[in-house]
């Protein structure tokens, strides 16, 4: 009985395995078995693979054809390994050699006329067969750009299965990647169009230098939504390593730009107060796919109107905020998700939200209830919170020389820098990411500069989570100032942050 084998490549999140494909000819009435756990779309494979392999010019072997996906305990979705299929069932009917298939891993969804379509997840797929070992990828010819992007391994594009047979048979050379066009970064709006407001200008550039989460204050029209928009534009580009992270979610997720998929500038990802915890955390029905806050990994999650999100939605940022990545079980498995971003928050003080706080109707009970949806456990992991002012007639038609993004990046970066460079040997890249164990022993500050927050816990107006966050805002400040280490100053200063109620 013919055996035949190639392989492809499933997702687990944003992580692949290698995936062997075994095509076996027998006796018996003519049918196709597929076995290894597929879903439905990959139970339809079946039919898409015989009607491309035929109108291909190739004929499909008569008798029983078993296609069996290995390992068999994992669970398989989408139609990615269509390629693998008809590759290993054309090597076991002889209509082509398997000697090309050795090493390969194929990739790509066959359309019923043997056009190769585009499929999600190419570049996580690739990494995976160079982690196994795999020296050689066939993808589609629309898929080559993303898959350029993995150094180690040979890709070559295939428009049509009729390709894809010629390569094996040695008749012709598949599409080879073009060299990389230079990244076309997105345009990223200018601080300097902001007008006014030089308390929460400088709370996003303290924001930006340490990586620390942010929560706006204030009535509408007075810049909240304007300052989150321009936080990218402070943040240092994205390395290689972390560039690859975050095109590697965007792949699975199917919203990457075909022309120019590396993503190298922080993602700026901000949805509606509609959405659905499914939607922000991650989820759908067998293996979950990413969320928002996974698309907004290494980069900023902006929840505009905070307050009308559904409670379930803000609580599920708990323990992410904390851990920098998502869990997520579904019958089929359980999947984790990287969701490292910096939060920003935006809410009106009241739901009548006057210009003027002194043209409210709302009673303080009204007010209290609205703000209370902001709860106090989500509260304490929000590091700077800030309260913005009604603009005058007098800023608004300001004109002044306000200092543009460039200006204020360059001073973020000399503060990234000394915060690398201080932590480096802990494996830390930011002050945000410091643990507060190692704030408090390793880096512990003199005891004249934290009384004011052994005060405020004393009180009962700081928890010890609220301390850490403290001392990692004193270090932000530090390194803004170009201080070697925090003073009662930087501290208090932080402390000040924390303090500042949105009522």
């Amino acid at each position: 009985m013919p055996i035949a084998k190639a392989w492809s490549a499933a997702l687990l999140g944003v992580d692949g395995r290698v995936i062997e494909i075994e095509a076996d000819l027998g006796g018996g009435l003519s049918r196709v078995t597929l076995v290894g756990l597929p879903d439905a779309g990959l139970r339809e494979a079946k039919d898409r693979v015989r009607s491309a392999v035929r109108n291909s010019g190739q004929p499909w072997p008569d008798g029983k054809v078993t296609l069996g996906l290995s390992p068999a305990n994992l669970p398989k979705m989408g139609s990615a390994y269509d390629l693998g299929i008809a590759a290993a069932v054309l090597a076991a009917s002889g209509a082509v050699p398997a000697t090309r298939l050795l090493g390969t891993v194929l990739l790509g969804e066959l359309a019923l006329d043997g056009r190769i379509r585009p499929v999600r997840g190419v570049l996580p797929g690739l990494l995976a067969a160079r982690a196994a070992g795999y020296g050689r990828a066939v993808v589609p010819a629309d898929s080559l750009v993303e898959a350029a992007l993995v150094d180690g391994i040979e890709v070559a594009g295939a428009p049509h299965l009729r390709d894809l047979v010629a390569w094996l048979t040695g008749e012709t050379e598949l599409v080879p990647p073009e060299p990389p066009a230079p990244a076309s970064a997105p345009e990223v709006p200018d601080l300097a169009d902001v007008v006014g407001q030089p308390e929460a200008r400088w709370a996003l550039e303290v924001a930006a230098a340490g990586g620390h989460h942010l929560l706006l204050t204030g009535p509408p029209g007075v810049g909240k939504t304007m300052l989150a928009r321009r936080l990218p534009g402070l943040l240092p580009p994205l390395s290689s390593e972390e560039s690859l992270e975050v095109t590697a979610v965007h792949s699975v997720d199917g919203s990457l730009s075909k022309a120019s998929p590396l993503i190298t500038v922080p993602p700026f990802v901000a949805p509606h107060y509609s959405i659905s915890i499914a939607a922000l955390i991650g989820g759908g029905s067998g293996i979950a796919s990413p969320g928002a806050i996974s698309r907004a990994h290494r980069g900023v999650l902006f929840l505009d109107e905070v307050c009308e999100f559904g409670a379930q939605c803000l609580e599920s940022l708990r323990t992410v905020l904390e851990e920098g990545e998502v869990r997520i079980a579904r019958v089929k498995g359980s999947i984790t998700y990287p969701a490292r971003f910096q939060l920003v928050l935006a809410t009106n003080p009241c739901a009548c939200a006057p210009p003027k706080d002194a043209d409210c109707v709302c009673s303080p009970t009204a007010r209290r209830r609205y703000l209370g949806r902001l709860s106090g456990p989500l509260l304490d992991r929000v590091d700077l919170r800030v309260r913005l002012r009604p603009l005058s007639a007098i800023s608004a038609h300001d004109h002044g020389t306000a200092e543009s993004s460039e200006t204020v990046r360059e001073r973020v970066l000399i503060a990234r820098e000394r915060a690398r460079r201080r932590w480096r040997e802990h494996g830390w890249l930011s002050n945000s990411d410091v643990p507060g164990p190692a704030l408090r022993r390793q880096f512990a500050l003199p005891a004249d500069a934290t009384v004011l927050l052994d005060r405020a816990m004393d009180r009962g107006a700081l928890s010890g989570r609220g301390a850490d966050r403290c001392l990692r805002i004193a270090w932000t400040l530090a390194d803004l100032d170009g201080e070697a280490r925090p003073g009662t100053e930087q501290v208090s200063s932080a402390l000040a942050f924390r303090e500042r109620v949105a009522a």
